[in-house]
């Protein structure tokens, strides 16, 4: 069994910032890459940022030179950097990472959510 946790969601001010924490634990023989995901109400779950192994990052077009994602593979832990925070940032955060279990086959898990809320 394989269980992301998130932490360091809040509510902050426009402009202001925030550090999304995600760390993997369980049976896990490697990881591919690990991500970054939110969902807004009413909205379609929609990618912030990933990381490969590789160092290979890709971002949203809403967030480049605003948001950071870095990972430590070796940890199974993936860190998010959110500056210059805008209202329409707030949403449900959701950590997911592309793996492989022992014995198993490639596949996505994904975390329960941190909520981001950015105020005007």
């Amino acid at each position: 069994q394989v269980q992301l946790v998130e932490s360091g969601g809040g509510a902050v001010q426009a402009g202001g910032s925030l550090r999304l924490s995600c760390a993997a634990s369980g049976s896990i023989l490697s990881i591919y890459a690990m991500g970054w995901y939110r969902q807004a109400p009413a909205n379609q779950r929609e990618l912030v940022a990933t990381v490969t192994t590789g160092g290979r990052t890709n971002y949203a077009d809403s967030v480049k030179g605003r948001f950071t994602i870095s990972a430590d593979f070796a940890k199974g832990t993936v860190y998010l950097q959110l500056n210059g925070l805008k209202p329409e940032d707030t949403a449900d955060y959701y950590c997911c990472a592309m793996l492989t279990p022992p014995g198993g086959t490639l596949r996505t898990y994904w975390g329960q959510g941190t909520q981001v809320t950015v105020s005007s």
